[in-house]
């Protein structure tokens, strides 16, 4: 069969089935219309009441301290979006209870702080979820959530039982004073217009940013009671600030010359380090192993100031007496310790390096009483010998060269010590 054949079966086809259904006019229209009413109702009762059989829920109880206004039927909200509805509102012992069913698809930290709030000063409360953060656990079925999770919006009374309280505080005599005043000119009912609009929004601005007033009036209520118990502290460092300040002043003479004639001087101070900067470093770095040298001998030279030995003037005053100074000799002949290293002519042009480990091997306690081996030290400190595996010949680091501030003197004599022949 051609593609023509095909076509003209088609139609054939459709003609017979416009002709079925135009003697069937009356079952097509009422099928129509059950159909129409059907979507209808589906989406009243889907979309418009928010009735859907084939959803879950789950059923979540709070407890407020007061309705609110909040009512049955009304929506449950998670910041705005609808999640739910509100089953019924119980009146307790305790305050009011609340039964809200919530899509349970939908997950809400279970710590999550819930609001009633209206969408218009005429009512249509809600209650909205606002979770702080997305972490579990969820809030699961037949969950509480007490007192310290909910909060209801200012009701009207309590707002005029406060108005009642700021009313009260104000002075009628000098408010009638003040109206008796914008009278007066043709400009007093815009004045008056711009003061409640200046407090309108004044009001409008301190409830955008109430947590942050009751807590800059909290923390000036705390600085100003500490500055209270800290007034006679305050008023004593004023007076000493003031007897400071005084001796200043006296001084300002002073100050003025020495900055006037002081500026030469300083001037030679400042040229003098930089041209001995080079040597400056040096001695810097030389008096650094000074101090911890020092610190190491700190017991020894604690002993030369014992109190109760007296103090080294005590007894260097002790010596010199009746005209004269006075002393004991001992003439015996002590042994003296061999360090066991080649021996350095002393008139040496170069100024060759010291030894680094000059320690006497001998143990004897009568050699060197007074040397270093002897002294004290803190405990664990192994100074009194050279360390492990040390090199007893080594030498300490050469001298740094700083030209131009360092003149080269090489040795010229002959070979220390001299060969001798065999």
């Amino acid at each position: 069969m051609n593609a023509l054949g095909i076509s003209n079966a088609v139609a054939a086809l459709v003609g017979r089935a416009a002709k079925a259904l135009a003697r069937r006019k009356v079952l097509l229209s009422c099928l129509g219309l059950a159909v129409s009413a059907m979507l209808a109702l589906g989406y009243i009762v889907i979309g418009g009441l928010h009735i859907n059989p084939l959803r879950t829920t789950m059923t979540v109880q709070l407890t407020l301290p007061e309705s609110g206004g909040l009512l049955a039927n009304q929506d449950v909200t998670l910041r705005g979006v609808r999640i739910g509805r509100i089953e019924s509102v119980n009146l307790t012992d305790h305050g009011v209870e609340v039964t809200a069913t919530i899509d349970s698809a939908v997950r809400i930290p279970a710590d999550s702080p819930a609001h009633v709030s209206g969408l218009s000063a005429a009512g249509e409360q809600y209650l909205d979820f606002q979770p702080e953060h997305d972490d579990g656990p969820r809030l699961t079925d037949g969950a509480v959530l007490t007192e310290k999770q909910t909060s209801i919006p200012v009701s009207l009374s309590h707002i005029i039982d406060h108005s009642r309280g700021a009313l009260a505080q104000l002075d009628t005599t000098k408010l009638a004073a003040m109206f008796t005043e914008l009278r007066v000119s043709r400009d007093g009912p815009e004045k008056l217009a711009a003061i409640f609009d200046g407090a309108s929004l004044l009001a409008t601005t301190l409830d955008s940013v109430l947590p942050q007033t009751v807590s800059a009036v909290r923390n000036t209520k705390i600085v100003f009671n500490t500055i209270a118990d800290v007034g006679p502290g305050l008023q004593n460092t004023a007076v000493d600030l003031n007897k400071i300040l005084s001796g200043i002043n006296k001084m300002d003479g002073g100050f003025r010359t020495l900055v006037e004639r002081g500026e030469p001087q300083l001037a030679a101070v400042d040229n003098l380090l930089a041209d001995n900067r080079q040597n400056v470093v040096q001695i810097l770095g030389n008096l650094t192993t000074v101090s911890q040298i020092i610190y190491q001998r700190i017991p020894a030279l604690e002993n030369l100031w014992r109190p109760d030995r007296g103090s080294v003037v005590d007894r260097v005053s002790s010596i010199i007496h009746d005209g004269g100074i006075w002393g004991v000799a001992d003439i015996y002949p002590k042994y003296r310790c061999d360090y066991n290293l080649p021996r350095k002519p002393p008139s040496q042009a170069d100024f060759p390096e010291p030894y680094e480990y000059t320690y006497c091997a001998d143990q004897d306690p009568s050699v060197l009483v007074r040397g270093a081996r002897n002294a004290p030290r803190p405990p664990g400190d192994d100074t009194a010998g050279p360390p492990p595996g040390a090199d007893p010949h080594a030498v300490t680091d050469k001298t740094p060269d700083y030209p131009p501030y360092t003149i080269q003197t090489p040795y010229g004599g002959p070979v220390m010590p001299v060969p001798m022949p065999n």
